[in-house]
């Protein structure tokens, strides 16, 4: 696993408004990246972010990381990788 990367030339730049992306390093800061990466994502460009975390991470982190983050991530996009993961359903917020 690469230590650093632009994660902007994978996300876009946006979604790390507030960080220097060219210092963000893939092992260290992946509670920052996976959240993010999957913040905007939709059932219908879902597959190609996940795809581009997948380049980086395990499924078991990335379940991991998001069971746990404090990121606004939907409760569709936890639907959605724990479908892709068949892993148990969770959620961000209750209804």
């Amino acid at each position: 696993m690469q230590k650093r990367i632009n994660i902007s030339k994978l996300f876009p730049k946006h979604l790390f408004w507030d960080m220097d992306t060219e210092r963000l390093s893939v092992k260290k800061d992946k509670d920052i990246i996976i959240p993010r990466a999957l913040f905007a994502t939709t059932k219908n460009n879902f597959e190609e972010d996940i795809k581009k975390l997948e380049n980086l991470y395990s499924h078991e982190v990335i379940v991991t990381v998001l069971e746990s983050t404090k990121e606004l991530i939907s409760n569709e996009v936890c639907a959605l990788v724990s479908d892709r993961y068949n892993t148990k359903p969770f959620l961000r917020y209750n209804l």
